[in-house]
């Protein structure tokens, strides 16, 4: 009976020996494994600190751009302002000259043997002043 407790406490002491080498195996696989994972994490953190910088003054540039651009968005808000009222004066101007034509064109009808009249008077006295130059 000796015999049977001690080959059943070999036993266990070879099967716990095999279940620690096991688990030390296990334990110095995911050692690497976890190792791999820090360097991969290290080289993301560095990555990720070079990109936020390039984001920074890639932000920091299109701020400026937007700020120029409304500037210059102002200023030619003022030259467009100022070529609409150029355009309401010209306007305004057209409409003058057609009711000045109109008037004009109204008051020929009326008055047009009246200004053949005066035509050929101012022609008459173009005529004798050319005369007494001569």
């Amino acid at each position: 009976m000796y015999a049977a407790i001690a080959i059943a406490v070999i036993i266990v002491a070879v099967a716990f020996a095999v279940l620690v080498a096991y688990i030390a195996k296990t334990l110095t696989a995911t050692k690497r494994t976890l190792d791999n994972v820090a360097d991969t994490i290290e080289s993301m953190e560095k990555q990720v600190e070079g990109i936020t910088t390039e984001t920074t003054l890639l932000l920091q540039k299109t701020n400026d751009l937007a700020e120029d651009v409304n500037y210059k968005v102002d200023r030619l808000n003022s030259v467009f302002d100022g070529v609409h009222e150029v355009g309401e004066t010209f306007h305004n101007l057209t409409l003058s000259m057609k009711k000045l034509s109109n008037t004009v064109n109204k008051a020929a009808d009326v008055d047009s043997e009246k200004a053949e009249e005066a035509v050929k008077w101012t022609s008459a006295i173009v005529n004798v002043f050319k005369n007494r130059k001569n």
